[in-house]
């Protein structure tokens, strides 16, 4: 047997091999995706299954009668960064929102740090509002303490409670309030107040609410 056809014999065999292995993949993953799309189709055409059912919430199980928006999603120089949806009680007005009991929900498309969210919600807010460096740092610290890092799929959740302050919960599982009303007003109005650093996202997510 000549080298030549000895290196042609050796080359057959890698190409079946990899073949086989190729096959295999499309066999466990391909059958995989089929089930999921059907799956999906199904939920589709079905009438009788509950579009908001998925979205269910245990931050959201002590606040009356609220429902879901749809999710806007926020990039960032092309970064996907969240989706963002509010749960609204029948009557929510969104220009007097420290006066109704909602929840924000983000759930989270990347990796970001917690102490990073806390520093950049402060900066947020200072555009829809006066604020002292006192109350900068208490906030800071509160956030911080609460936010953890998330990846993606996390989700962080706040509810304002009227009178109160802002409640915070991570995946289901409350982490904390934050006890104070003009907290709460302002982090909040970082996506209500018109004077939002995204007014596109707010508009889309404020979409068929009361002013």
């Amino acid at each position: 047997m000549t080298a030549h056809f000895k290196n042609t014999l050796t080359w057959a065999h890698g190409v079946q091999r990899h073949w086989v292995g190729l096959c295999l993949f499309m066999v466990i993953f391909g059958g995989a995706f089929g089930d999921a799309q059907a799956q999906a189709q199904t939920s589709t055409a079905n009438p009788n299954i509950n579009p908001n059912a998925q979205y269910s919430r245990p931050e959201v199980a002590a606040l009356s009668g609220v429902v879901p928006t749809a999710p806007v999603r926020l990039r960032v120089w092309g970064f996907e960064v969240y989706d963002a949806r509010l749960w609204t009680p029948l009557g929510f007005r969104h220009s007097q929102h420290e006066l109704h009991p909602f929840a924000l929900e983000l759930q989270y498309l990347r990796r970001l740090e917690g102490a990073s969210i806390a520093s950049r919600s402060i900066d947020e807010m200072r555009r829809v509002g006066n604020f002292s460096d006192a109350q900068a740092q208490g906030w800071l610290s509160a956030m911080s303490a609460l936010f953890p890092n998330v990846s993606q799929g996390d989700r962080i959740t706040g509810v304002n409670l009227p009178g109160l302050g802002a409640e915070f919960w991570v995946n289901g599982q409350r982490v904390g309030l934050v006890k104070d009303t003009a907290f709460a007003r302002l982090f909040f109005g970082v996506w209500l107040d018109e004077r939002t650093s995204e007014p596109k996202m707010r508009a889309q997510l404020l979409q068929g609410l009361q002013p």
